[in-house]
Order: structure tokens, then sequence, then C-alpha cells
């Protein structure tokens, strides 16, 4: 069945995200979104440099030396051509990557939840695996919220399906931490017709 694309305030919605099922497992993906192979790590807006420069200090404490003195030689982030991004170790790991028991984990996490800081972790980790992709100057003209599938994410769709959580419930704080609660209603309202157009 083809389904028609969902437009809220300007902003595109992948309508695969109705039916998605998702709930981190990070004993099995070992938080495998923080140290997958890349040229480059988590995209950052403009505004978020200074809250993370803000928070450096703190975060400092809970990362591995060589992340540490990587970040003091060679910066926290960088200009690409798609926009601002975190750096990464080795073309793999991000540079605010701790690990426990096996396990990336993200320092800004680990110092928000401490209530040693107000900024959580950048936007587009804690929307991800939901990708929200410019596409101003293109024809379409607004964003577009894309649901980003990959492999080492397989564990978190067998959770979800599972324990029957689905994917913009699991990421409910992060969409309304970025798009506010009352366009988090709205799309709520436009997937749940899809859904209920389907089970019919």
């Amino acid at each position: 069945m083809t389904r028609s694309a969902i437009v809220i305030d300007g902003i595109f919605v992948d309508p695969e995200i109705a039916s998605a099922y998702f709930k981190c497992d990070l004993e099995k993906c070992k938080g495998a979104c923080c140290f997958m192979e890349a040229d480059y790590g988590a995209p950052l807006l403009e505004e978020e440099i200074e809250q993370i420069n803000n928070a450096l200090q703190i975060v400092k404490k809970y990362l591995p030396e060589k992340n540490v003195k990587f970040i003091e030689e060679n910066g926290f982030y960088e200009r690409t051509e798609t926009g601002l991004s975190t750096k990464c170790i080795d073309r793999r790991e991000c540079v605010f990557v701790y690990w426990e028991d096996g396990i990336a984990k993200c320092s800004f996490e680990k110092a928000f939840l401490n209530g040693e800081i107000s900024f959580r972790k950048p936007i587009s980790c804690h929307l991800f695996p939901l990708r929200n992709y410019s596409l101003r100057g293109a024809l379409v003209g607004g964003d577009i919220l894309k649901y980003v599938k990959i492999p080492e994410c397989k564990p978190g769709v067998k959770k979800g399906k599972k324990d029957g959580v689905k994917l913009y419930d699991f990421l409910k704080p992060a969409i309304i931490r970025y798009f506010g609660s009352g366009w988090y209603d709205k799309m709520l309202e436009a997937l749940n017709t899809i859904n209920n157009r389907e089970v019919r």
C-alpha cells in the first residue's frame, strides 16, 4: 500500500514512522550509533556549539584520557559540506563517547542525568534513528523527518515489537524537544489516521 505524504507545518514526515516499532536495546547494540565507522560524527546545530562549550569542562571528567587529549588538540567539531558535526576518533567513535561495561555511552547524557548540566546531548543523537534533513533550496522546500534504518539498530526494532513500543512514542521527548508539543500532537494525529486506515 502506497502511503500519502505527510506535511506538518511545512515539514515532511516519513509515513513509515506510523508503523515502525522501536526501543533501544543497548545490551545488544552496544551503543553502536556512537561509534559507527564514518567520516564525521553527529550532526550539530549552530547553537549547540556554544552549549557544548559551556558544558565541556564538566563532561571531560567522564571521558577517556585519549578523548580529552584529542579534543584539546583538535577541537570537538568540524564544518563539512552538509553542516556541522562532532569529530570522530579513527573514523569511528564520537569524541564524547565513554565506555561502560562494553557499551558506548554519551558523556553529555551522563552529566545531564546527574543534574550537572542542562544540555542533554545533540538533538541529532536524541532523535536517532530519526533524522531531520534540510531540503531548503530544493524545489520542494522545507525539511523532512526521515526514519533511518541501519543494521546496528535491528535489536531496537525487535525489542520495540516485543514490548509494543512505537518509534514515535519512544522518541516523544526528543521530538517535542526539537519541534514542540503542538507539532508532536499534529504528527501523532496524522500518523494515527494512517494506522486506522490500514487496519480497516
